[in-house]
């Protein structure tokens, strides 16, 4: 899933708009007088941790997942890593981190991990933020809001890429550094040092690097290997209805954006198109293992679907209408997590997705990026479509010929390609007949009342999931919480282990012998896992965590042909690398709710928010 959000507080940001003219509607959210990009040359360098740590750290999450004797075997394992081959292999990380300034250790090994991934992306890695409702009913109507929302998105891009969205920052003491005075005083500072004027009133910029991938940018499927491909001159957008595709500029040959009546036109134009679905449904192709998928994409090329595909590729991004409300928060999960196959486009770098009712989310392809560009990318969209919408429900479509400006994409399928969109409908139908899902609303309770106790809400939330899995199937288990280290110039993210002696010792107490502790006893418990896992988010969220350093550092042994080192092929590391429980969480105005599959066959895949 995405990963752990830092959320920085906001004060009122000065906006800049113009007004809606004859020449059309604003072009911009907002325009920031820090530039967009202003700390990013000055970002501090995500650290390498010391290998002793990584050693200490690992073995310490390795403990409740043990017995003493698996325990002492992979101890053993561990110090002869640390003292020999890991020693070798950590001292030649650094020493290519010292020679690559311009990125962090983490950039190319990860990049790797995704794009080598043979998997379908859905359920795998794909997963989905879904909007709350327009605070005003009538305007969740899905013309309104899909235009709304279009509009806003464009915004956004155009603000992004003209210099003017507002750098994205962590403010630990907002009074200070969320002011006009500190942004009119910054703006000044030279970007190689910006950053450090920022750290002086306790401010942390964070990486804006992956932006420019949310937009007019695809996944690519390749043998091996798959690319992504982005084409900023491209002006068009992707709509997906009842399984069809269709593109329509949405920029004209300046770069400025249609009139949102236009927009409006054309979707109604889209929505009113009564085309049956296609007999093979292209959209299937895209949740293939990824080997397949090259092989039918070389196909459809061949084919002479090189243009069709090109506008897939290049399009700002993929607006997927629905033809049916949504039941619950369970069918809304399963719709935006995965859909029926066929209305989705699952490479694009997201795919706004609208059903009948109004009900919106994100579905977002995660090799490029993570939940930091989205989640600020779907804050903008939301505050910009509901507290200034570009249309009303009285607003009327233009009087444009959509059907000169909207052009269906027709696909030239022969037997083969027909044939390999039959089998991926059928996997793709299989695999999601595997999942199960669950929504669980406790209306008690809450983070306010945790932290009068002192102690973290997320730590509690956590918590939970070990007493819950201990409960249910008497054991403790390798457990993953995702968090970002976008404080860092070119972060991605580092893993929490939430399981612990501590969650262990606790969740025991808990669920096997209740009666034997008193309430003080209980709550000390609860009060020591807190600080614990405390000090787990604070090391991850500054890079010091174990996960990376140790996939690095396999992935650097492979690279240059060394014999995978035995601490590697320890079934102890196999264990805890396996995720029965992978967990994330986040928390937004205007994020309802979010999700992801199990990471592993037999695992969970827990999405929760602490409110």
């Amino acid at each position: 899933m995405a990963a752990r959000q830092l959320v920085p507080r906001r004060a009122a940001a000065l906006r800049w708009r113009r007004g809606y003219s004859s020449a059309g509607a604003a072009e911009y959210l907002h325009r920031s007088i820090v530039p967009t990009m202003h700390y990013q040359k000055s970002l501090p360098r995500l650290p390498v941790p010391k290998l002793e740590d990584t050693i200490r750290r690992y073995l310490n999450a390795q403990k409740p997942l043990l017995n003493d004797d698996q325990f002492r075997k992979t101890e053993e394992l561990a110090h002869q890593f640390e003292k020999g081959i890991g020693r070798e292999l950590h001292e030649q990380l650094v020493a290519q981190d010292s020679q690559n300034k311009h990125t962090s250790y983490i950039t190319g090994p990860w990049f790797d991990m995704y794009l080598k991934a043979r998997e379908s992306v859905v359920l795998n890695f794909n997963p989905f933020m879904s909007f709350n409702p327009d605070p005003k009913s009538e305007y969740n109507d899905q013309l309104i809001r899909a235009t709304n929302m279009t509009v806003s998105a464009i915004r956004f891009m155009k603000t992004f890429r003209a210099g003017y969205l507002e750098p994205e920052v962590f403010h630990l003491n907002p009074e200070k550094s969320d002011t006009q005075l500190f942004k009119n005083i910054i703006r000044f500072v030279p970007s190689s040092v910006s950053w450090f004027g920022a750290y002086m009133v306790n401010a942390y910029p964070l990486d804006m690097s992956q932006y420019f991938r949310l937009f007019n940018s695809t996944r690519l499927p390749k043998p091996d290997k798959d690319e992504l491909y982005t084409d900023e001159k491209a002006k068009h957008l992707l709509v997906l209805r009842n399984g069809n595709f269709y593109i329509f500029d949405v920029l004209d040959r300046d770069g400025n954006m249609l009139k949102p009546s236009e927009i409006q036109a054309h979707l109604k134009y889209i929505l009113s198109d009564n085309s049956p679905a296609p007999a093979f449904p292209l959209g299937y192709l895209s949740s293939e293992n990824r080997d397949t998928w090259a092989l039918l994409r070389k196909n459809l090329l061949d084919n002479g679907n090189e243009e069709a595909l090109q506008k897939v590729d290049s399009a700002l991004f993929c607006l997927s209408l629905d033809d049916f409300p949504i039941k619950d928060f369970v069918h809304l999960s399963h719709t935006m997590l995965h859909g029926d196959g066929a209305n989705r486009w699952y490479d694009k770098s997201f795919t706004l997705i609208i059903a009948k009712d109004g009900t919106a989310a994100v579905n977002f392809e995660h090799s490029w990026g993570d939940g930091v560009a989205v989640l600020r990318f779907q804050n903008e969209v939301f505050k910009d479509s509901t507290k200034a919408p570009a249309i009303s429900p009285q607003s009327q479509p233009a009087s444009v010929d959509s059907s000169r400006a909207v052009r269906k994409l027709d696909f030239k399928l022969n037997d083969a390609l027909k044939a390999g969109i039959t089998k991926a409908k059928e996997k793709f139908d299989a695999t999601v007949g595997t999942l199960s899902l669950n929504l669980i609303k406790f209306n008690e309770g809450g983070k306010e009342i945790l932290k009068q106790k002192k102690v973290s809400p997320d730590a509690v939330a956590q918590l939970a999931f070990q007493m819950a899995f201990l409960r249910q199937y008497n054991q403790t288990v390798a457990t993953y919480e995702s968090c970002s280290t976008a404080a860092f110039k070119h972060g991605r993210t580092e893993t929490i282990r939430p399981a612990s002696i501590h969650t262990k010792k606790c969740s025991e107490a808990f669920v096997r012998e209740v009666s034997k502790h008193s309430t003080e006893e209980l709550q000390n418990l609860i009060v020591e896992c807190s600080k614990y896992h405390g000090r787990l988010t604070k090391e991850a969220a500054m890079g010091q965590g174990f996960d990376r350093h140790l996939f690095v550092l396999r992935h650097l042994a492979l690279s240059k042909g060394i014999a995978l080192p035995a601490f590697y092929q320890d079934q102890a590391y196999a264990r805890i690398n396996h995720n029965i429980i992978s967990t994330s969480t986040l928390i937004s105005p205007s994020v309802q709710l979010g999700g992801f599959g199990p990471v592993v066959s037999d695992g969970f895949g827990v999405g929760y928010q602490v409110e």
